[in-house]
């Protein structure tokens, strides 16, 4: 039997060391597919606080993930797609089950098909993002805004009637709440743009550091001290905001139609375009490229 150096090559390759740097974004990521599964139990056994603890965890590991990956050169294909999964079962799965074992199963059927229907929701709007990252026809300022609600706002938002309910004011009857479910969901498919933030800048003055860390300190220990409130609060201020993010879109969608119908006005016909398209990242998984 002879000797083939070519699969002796490609044995090496296909086995050659990954860098630890590789690794550290996927676990973070699997840290968080671990607490969207630990709300699941949690919420069987009637831990409902607890379950919207590692829901809101699992949040925070979401965000933090791709910007390490970045940060330490760690993108990848494979935790792309991992990350995909885990905002399906974080985001999708667990708060719609959640919300279920809380008070939608008093609808029974009804109850069921709005958890559901959200779940479902949460997988099709990250099926919808990865069948488009690659389209070439965005305009630059698309990057600004997400298409739709995004997977974890989502999740964080639904939640509010759990949040209501443990301030003490009461728990909303179970068909309000199925009713609010489904809006999030429609709002999670739907083409609403929705504004990011991706595109500020991230570099913070040498004079305004010490206050954005006391800063950031001061809010976590808000968080913690009186969860049900800053989460309400939050949720219902994101929901307003909602329509100051589509009209930002649609003044810039004009403003960008009329600088291009005034530029190809004075090249003339037959020149190049005066915008060409521009690949953007406007959703939230190009954070996590690793």
């Amino acid at each position: 039997m002879s000797f083939d150096p070519t699969q002796a090559e490609l044995r090496r390759r296909r086995f050659r060391p990954i860098p630890v740097r590789m690794l550290v974004p996927n676990v973070i990521t699997l840290l968080a597919i671990c607490a969207g599964l630990t709300a699941i139990r949690l919420s069987t056994e009637g831990r409902m606080e607890l379950a919207v603890g590692a829901i809101v965890f699992a949040a925070a590991l979401d965000g933090i993930d791709g910007r390490i990956a970045r940060l330490i050169k760690g993108q990848s294909k494979f935790g792309a797609e991992l990350d995909s999964l885990a905002d399906f079962v974080n985001f999708g799965v667990a708060p719609g089950l959640i919300l279920y074992f809380w008070q939608l199963h008093e609808l029974h059927n009804g109850g069921w098909i709005a958890a559901m229907v959200f779940a479902i929701s949460g997988g099709l709007r990250l099926a919808r993002f990865n069948a488009s990252m690659d389209d070439p026809n965005k305009p630059a300022f698309a990057a600004n805004y997400f298409t739709g609600v995004p997977a974890p706002a989502g999740a964080i938002t639904v939640l509010l009637p759990i949040y209501v309910a443990f301030l003490g004011i009461g728990q909303p009857p179970a068909a309000l709440t199925a009713f609010y479910t489904l809006l999030v969901a429609f709002l999670m498919v739907s083409r609403l743009p929705v504004f990011s933030g991706k595109t500020v800048r991230m570099r913070v003055p040498p004079e305004l550091v010490l206050p954005v860390f006391v800063s950031v300190i001061f809010f976590i220990a808000l968080l913690i001290s009186y969860p049900w409130y800053i989460l309400s609060a939050g949720s219902v201020l994101y929901l307003v905001s909602l329509p100051m993010g589509w009209k930002s879109y649609r003044d810039q969608a004009r403003a960008f139609a009329a600088a291009g119908a005034g530029k190809a006005q004075d090249v003339g016909p037959g020149a190049a375009p005066a915008f060409p398209p521009v690949v953007s990242d406007h959703d939230e998984r190009p954070e996590r490229l690793h």
